[in-house]
């Protein structure tokens, strides 16, 4: 199996960066529907269940369900085949260890947006525009975190 990984790496490599790039679009995306949702929703006094809310859960329920899920399985799945990969990961460093617990907390950001995608659907939403905008940037900080972790191994 080991010898299996190690002659495609390069293309696990690839597929996982291909699918990190589609959850990173669904992650940056969602929650600026999100903004546009509520902020359209009460600027226009449109009321729940109308065909404009009814666009928007329509789109967020694409985004993630189409988008987002497969996404994040395959960049878990990839990722996981790279970290069994001999001689990639050395977890005697730091940056393994920073890039997974960054990879973790974008999950828990997925997750908590597909939280929210529920609530919206149901009338229960609690966050603001504002909110949902300061939220936006949280996938950027894991970004960060990751691309440094990757690129300058420390």
């Amino acid at each position: 199996m080991t010898d299996l990984l190690a002659s495609g790496y390069l293309w696990i490599k690839a597929f996982h960066v291909m699918s990190v790039l589609a959850w990173m679009a669904g992650l940056f995306y969602l929650p600026r529907l999100f903004v546009y949702h509520v902020e359209g929703l009460r600027k226009q006094g449109v009321a729940r269940g109308s065909d404009m809310d009814l666009l928007f859960q329509h789109q967020e329920r694409l985004l993630l369900k189409a988008i987002m899920n497969p996404a994040m399985i395959s960049s878990w799945v990839f990722g996981l085949l790279l970290v069994f990969t001999p001689g990639i990961v050395d977890w005697s460093m730091a940056w393994p260890w920073a890039k997974a617990a960054a990879v973790i907390g974008m999950t828990w950001f997925h997750m908590w947006c597909a939280a929210r995608r529920k609530d919206l659907m149901a009338g229960s939403n609690a966050i603001t525009g504002r909110g949902y905008r300061m939220m936006n940037e949280v996938p950027t900080l894991f970004m960060i975190v990751i691309v440094l972790a990757v690129i300058l191994k420390f």
